[in-house]
């Protein structure tokens, strides 16, 4: 097990446990996060633990050019049930993410020291934040880290009518220009969307 010290460095990824956790410690300074997910790191842990810094392999990805999106969910875009924007409401997307209860979490890995992390991010340009309404209504939504690279890390989502969230995914990533798209682990949801999984010396390259 690798403890950090105040030096913003990190073991190489190879030296991450079977499950990928690799180091423990350090702090969520900008400098550092984004340190991290240059390398192909995140932080992932939970009130009343030490911060986690995992780097998974296999890593969960989604091609954009391998989206899948279901005849429903067309008929659904075409509709116009919904409207996309993006970093209007970036504090009020990632409360939402940390409200949502999710299957096998006792609460939630958003802490309020991770959401202070974030914010610093989007307010220097590498945090994105995507909102779906319906009507005046926030309904859905998503927040991730933009490398600037082509990379886009998906941290959370959220959804508070059906298909909220996968509309926003979805037509998030059909009006950018990413190469890549990061989800980490693997959901059944994301699969659904076409996301795989990668070699981590593969997704090494992405970055």
């Amino acid at each position: 097990m690798h403890f950090l010290s105040q030096k913003i460095e990190f073991p190489h990824v190879s030296e991450a446990s079977p499950e990928g956790l690799l180091a423990v410690g350090g702090d969520l300074s900008p400098e550092r996060v984004l340190h991290a997910y240059r390398h192909g790191i995140f932080p992932w842990y939970e009130n009343e633990e030490p911060i986690l810094w995992w780097s998974p392999d296999p890593r969960f990805v989604l091609l954009p050019n391998e989206l899948k999106v279901s005849k429903s969910m067309q008929k659904i875009i075409r509709k116009g049930t919904f409207r996309l924007t993006k970093n209007q409401a970036f504090e009020e997307v990632i409360d939402q993410c940390s409200l949502i209860k999710r299957d096998g979490q006792q609460g939630t890995w958003i802490t309020s020291e991770m959401k202070q992390a974030y914010i610093k991010l989007h307010e220097l340009g590498y945090a994105t934040s995507v909102e779906v309404w319906q009507d005046s209504n926030l309904v859905g939504g998503l927040y991730g880290v933009d490398l600037k690279n082509g990379v886009f890390c998906g941290e959370s989502m959220f959804a508070k009518v059906s298909n909220a969230s996968k509309f926003g995914f979805i037509s998030f990533i059909q009006n950018s220009n990413y190469k890549l798209i990061d989800c980490q682990l693997y959901t059944k949801h994301l699969e659904s969307l076409g996301a795989k999984d990668m070699a981590r010396e593969a997704f090494l390259r992405y970055l």
